[in-house]
């Protein structure tokens, strides 16, 4: 096995991962919530979750995927009110949309994907042993709020006190929210009491009627299907303050042990230099980008080229440089595949089995060692790139394109390129004018079923080394 390193916010230091026990890293990763298509900048941590997670597996761990549905909360009874539908319609129909973008993006799919509303029973229990902790409190409404003062290391992810953030702890105050934008040290709501706005959305809990409120379901979800002392837990920078610490003191309370070591987070993606919004017209999702022509790898490679921990800028331009570097990709893919006389499909499903490829030449070890140092993404691909120019797959005999293929293809695998979706671009040729004007002559007679001057063009055309390829509506030029 080699390390890979990933920054860890709760320590603000670079560190190797290795898991807290076993030789399985359990990785639990906060999901979309399924009322509505998943936008560009959501994916942009998806995606980086799913390079995270196939650089361990190429780096030889087995990684036990988390990822979870938030499928109640505000937005999705907002939903479901304003279609009419029942609550589960709504989810279901958003859940099946977030898998099939996952699928278009040749995203590897989360052994776990557990619902909110699947597991209200483990979220009583652990509001249970916070009450009987003394950590909790209900109230008269029966909601069930956590009592920040409590936990002594409330802040330690954020660094609330290094910001001097200062707020009064309010043993009832009032939070009917499961946005959370307010920057504060309150008390958060673990369970949130029926209202009318909430219709027929209610579970019975030893405190009446209610549902969970949304940093409850990821700590009891995270736990049953990962344990407790876990590895990493993901998510994007917003959610680091408040859902994730408060997922830290509720779960730490709970079964007073460490809650996860390895806590790592994904910058913003900003769209065409400014925030997206449906407003400034820049709001896209994987279909937005689709419908104009783009395939889904093109948007990966331009989501994911950028060091995950900083703020990227996505422009419709960015789209077309993805489709330039991907071509090359693919062509260098296409010759030393061939020269090698292996499968694109059956190596990379090898690859992510885990089966292991030694890499004598070192053919492309600056792209890993690039890629295991925080996922550097950027430098990993300008390794690549300086391997390309160098390299001819047509100079190698079987066994060395075998090699180069295998570790090549490694790389592939991890940064998770479907090349198959990727059109080769033709190289751009400077065609002279008076070749040009001859294929046209050509052409022409060839339309005036004039056969012997076409004939005669063609063949001058050839002395010239060129050689005009007909189509229905026209012809292309390519040198010989």
């Amino acid at each position: 096995m080699s390390d890979v390193v990933l920054h860890n916010t709760l320590t603000r230091e670079a560190e190797p991962i290795q898991p807290v026990k076993g030789k399985t890293i359990g990785m639990y990763c906060c999901g979309p919530t399924v009322y509505a298509q998943a936008h560009i900048g959501n994916f942009r941590t998806f995606l980086s979750q799913d390079v995270m997670r196939r650089a361990l597996q190429v780096a030889g761990y087995k990684v036990l995927h988390v990822r979870n549905l938030t499928d109640v909360d505000d937005k999705t009874i907002q939903r479901s009110r304003e279609e009419g539908k029942s609550l589960a319609e709504v989810t279901e129909h958003w859940t099946r949309v977030f898998r099939e973008d996952c699928q278009r993006f040749n995203m590897l799919s989360p052994q776990i994907e557990p619902k909110a509303t699947e597991h209200i029973q483990e979220q009583i229990d652990m509001m249970s042993a916070l009450l009987e902790k003394g950590f909790a409190y209900a109230t008269e409404d029966g909601s069930v709020y956590f009592k920040v003062s409590s936990f002594d290391e409330y802040g330690k992810l954020s660094r609330l006190k290094e910001r001097e953030l200062t707020t009064t702890v309010a043993d009832n105050s009032p939070n009917d929210s499961d946005e959370y934008e307010r920057d504060s040290m309150a008390d958060f709501v673990m369970w949130k009491s029926r209202k009318p706005d909430d219709g027929d959305v209610y579970w019975d809990s030893p405190w009446g009627e209610g549902r969970p409120g949304w940093h409850l379901e990821c700590s009891a979800m995270a736990m049953k299907y990962l344990g407790k002392n876990l590895d990493i837990h993901s998510g994007g920078e917003d959610l680091i303050f408040p859902h994730h610490e408060n997922e830290i003191a509720q779960s730490e309370c709970s079964c007073d042990t460490a809650f996860f070591r390895y806590w790592i987070h994904c910058a913003h993606l900003l769209v065409e230099g400014g925030k997206m919004s449906k407003s400034l017209n820049n709001f896209y999702t994987l279909a937005d980008i689709e419908a104009k022509g783009f395939p889904p790898v093109t948007l990966r490679y331009a989501l994911t080229a950028g060091a995950y921990r900083q703020t990227i800028n996505f422009t419709l331009d960015s789209l077309h440089a993805a489709q330039s570097a991907l071509s090359r990709l693919k062509k260098f893919s296409d010759e030393i595949l061939e020269a090698s006389g292996l499968k694109r499909s059956a190596l990379l499903k090898a690859i992510e089995k885990g089966q292991r490829f030694d890499d004598p030449w070192g053919a492309f070890e600056m792209g890993w060692k690039e890629l295991s140092d925080d996922l550097n993404i950027p430098s990993a691909l300008g390794a690549i790139f300086t391997v390309l120019k160098r390299l001819k797959p047509a100079e190698l005999d079987e066994a060395e394109a075998v090699v180069v293929a295998v570790a090549f293809h490694k790389l592939i695998f991890s940064l998770g390129y479907d090349l198959d979706q990727v059109v080769v671009e033709k190289p751009k040729v400077d065609i002279p004018d008076a070749i040009q004007a001859l294929a046209q002559q050509r052409w022409d007679a060839k339309q005036s079923k004039d056969w012997d001057t076409a004939d005669r063009l063609r063949q001058e055309l050839q002395e010239q080394g060129w050689k005009a390829l007909d189509s229905k509506d026209g012809f292309e030029l390519e040198p010989i």
